[in-house]
């Protein structure tokens, strides 16, 4: 999952709002979405592992990793079809 990540563009933010409602809901809707997504650290830096872990709880959510400022999420679509990685 990782090295599928590697090419991806960040797609959610966290910024000086922390890890809010909102925050978790623009994660939540990009799982769905896209199974695999990264989350950008704008602010929160030095709490990203304790916030990374916590966002991927309440979403329901793998944490791949967390990388510099980035922290990659999976969750698997629970439509056969709109899967879009094979694990194995």
């Amino acid at each position: 999952l990782a090295s599928l990540a590697a090419t991806l563009d960040p797609v959610v933010r966290l910024g000086k709002a922390g890890a809010d409602d909102g925050v978790a809901a623009t994660l939540d809707k990009a799982l769905a979405d896209h199974e695999l997504v990264k989350l950008r650290f704008v602010d929160f830096k030095d709490d990203r592992k304790e916030l990374s872990r916590a966002l991927a709880e309440r979403c329901a959510a793998e944490l791949v990793r967390v990388i510099g400022n980035v922290a990659v999420f999976y969750r698997q679509s629970p439509d056969p079809d709109k899967r879009t990685i094979a694990l194995d």
